[in-house]
């Protein structure tokens, strides 16, 4: 399974989206003329696919972390006591 051109580009964004001067969401829409739901669907399915964990690693750990957070925090679970995926 080898990425596609638009997967390449959600890891660059991804990679340096915290330089950008105004919100995530604007920059979403402007690079990738998608809604911000719709690439946070895709974004987390690409960092499910281990092709885009060989191609940047750094980032993709720290997007499966962060997603990890997130649901453990919506769910009221403790990282610590139950990993969630």
């Amino acid at each position: 399974m080898s990425l596609t051109e638009r997967d390449f580009a959600i890891l660059e964004f991804e990679r340096s989206a915290w330089q950008n001067n105004g919100t995530k969401h604007e920059a979403i829409r402007q690079t990738f003329s998608i809604s911000p739901a719709r690439y946070y669907q895709l974004r987390d399915s690409l960092i499910d696919k281990p092709t885009a964990l060989e191609f940047d690693p750094m980032v993709v750990k720290r997007l499966q972390r962060a997603r990890k957070f997130r649901r453990s925090k919506k769910l009221g679970i403790s990282i610590s006591n139950y990993p969630i995926r």
